[in-house]
């Protein structure tokens, strides 16, 4: 239709700057210490370039599956296993936004000089979540610009910190400064594997833009191109801002949900200009964040409403937009109840910050053994772009990725030694629980449901 706006190849490489480089989660990797740069290296090989080829299959192969790696798992597992898929992928949106909402009153706070108490945190709080949910109502080409924009700021932070961690280890040196063996993993420290799991979780979303196929010109071409170039620059993007946090702060002074405030005060003091700008422009790109991932993850919820994967109201779509408003009201009103609930129960940015992670990752799982599954079951489907490789070859791409996978949850969630039960019991329980309410859910739906979860044909 002419005069509409179009989703072009920089929107897409840009919007996926936007989801996959996630600001907030640099301190938590930076926080393995001088290890990190051998584990980012090291899962860009095993993790990021087999998820990023993989997704490019799945994506151009398939562009009309608005619903993206719900819409390929269910079309080779059907929709039972593609309700688990899309109620991981959704339980985790909310979690994250109100982890996110919980750092804004700190950082608010500093950039002020005072501390906020519990009312006018809340406040603040909840005024995050609701721009985030107002601002999803927008369709994907519609709200280009603020993600484009969240883009190009987060680069800009990176940037500045790995500039200023280079004039700062000049002048002063290394914070974590020690000889090569700190360089390599220390597998007996199981506490910093725990935040292994956030450099994998630094890699995802590259699916998202499958979501956005009905507003892009030529998907089959666009998603290929778009995963490779945004994928290159997201990768020298995270290591950037991640030396630049990993030079001025002491791993044990490190704090996950203030790492790159901590790390500028360091550096050029809370009464810098610096400090000020960048703290304000890391608190707008939370907002460009969740809206850059909103889409998808509602998009998602709304097709898993449709098939009695959760609950029908999540499906309700704007008549006049076709925006899955439903998932975006429920994200707003669960991720409230978190923050509220957090006031009383002690939940802090990294208990529900670690808890989405877990579920995130959960959500891929199935998404890599489903492509396989796809390749055997439909050879004869054109695909633009195929992921090199066969028999073995094909089998180690699709497995290794779960495996990291699967161990990374475990990391995050499950207690490996003594001194790691009072922090991870609280984010086991979590999980717990809401995997049990997922599967409840599921469970009563599917009952009320006469399809029966076949596969897609």
């Amino acid at each position: 239709m002419a005069g509409t706006k179009r989703f072009s190849l920089l929107d897409a490489i840009l919007n996926m700057i936007c989801v996959v480089f996630v600001a907030e989660a640099a301190a938590p990797a930076a926080a393995i210490g001088n290890s990190q740069y051998f584990w980012w290296l090291m899962l860009i090989i095993t993790f990021l370039l087999p998820y990023g080829m993989i997704v490019s299959e799945l994506g151009s192969t398939y562009p009309d599956d608005e619903g993206g790696v719900y819409d390929w798992v269910k079309r080779a597992f059907g929709k039972r296993v593609a309700g688990f898929v899309a109620w991981s992928y959704w339980v985790n949106f909310p979690l994250w936004m109100a982890s996110l909402a919980l750092v804004f009153p700190d950082t608010i706070g500093t950039l002020m000089g005072i501390q906020l108490g519990s009312v006018p945190s809340l406040a603040i709080e909840l005024a995050f979540i609701w721009t985030v949910v107002f601002v999803s109502f927008s369709k994907a080409s519609d709200a280009a610009w603020l993600v484009n924009v969240g883009a190009v700021l987060k680069v800009g932070i990176a940037i500045v910190l790995g500039v200023l961690g280079f004039m700062y280890m000049s002048q002063h040196g290394n914070a974590n400064a020690g000889d090569i063996s700190t360089y390599l993993p220390n597998l007996a420290d199981t506490s910093s594997l725990t935040y292994l799991s956030i450099i994998l979780f630094n890699f995802m979303g590259f699916e998202v833009l499958a979501t956005y196929t009905d507003e892009m010109d030529e998907p089959q071409r666009q998603i290929p191109q778009a995963i490779v170039y945004a994928g290159a620059a997201i990768a020298v993007v995270y290591l950037v801002s991640a030396f630049g946090i990993g030079v001025a702060i002491p791993v044990a002074d490190l704090t996950v949900d203030s790492g790159i405030s901590d790390a500028l005060s360091v550096m050029v003091g809370t009464a810098s200009p610096i400090f000020v700008v960048v703290s304000v422009v890391f608190l707008l790109t939370l907002i460009g964040n969740m809206v850059s991932w909103s889409l998808g993850v509602n998009t998602v919820a709304a097709k898993s409403a449709e098939d009695h994967n959760l609950p029908g109201f999540m499906g309700h779509k704007d008549p006049k937009t076709g925006m899955p408003n439903g998932a975006s009201l429920t994200n707003g009103v669960v991720a409230s109840i978190l923050c509220a609930v957090s006031v009383f129960t002690g939940f802090d940015f990294w208990v529900l910050f670690a808890a989405q992670i877990v579920f995130l990752l959960l959500a891929y799982v199935p998404m890599f053994p489903a492509f396989l599954s796809l390749r055997a079951s439909d050879p004869d489907t054109r695909r633009p772009f195929k992921v090199p490789g066969k028999g073995a070859v094909l089998k180690v791409i699709t497995y290794l990725p779960v495996a990291l996978l699967i161990l990374s949850v475990i990391a995050t969630c499950v207690p490996l030694s003594g001194e790691e039960v009072a922090d991870k019991l609280p984010i086991l329980a979590l999980t717990i629980v809401l995997l049990a309410a997922g599967v409840s859910l599921m469970v009563v739906l599917n009952r009320q449901d006469p399809r029966p979860g076949d596969i897609v044909e």
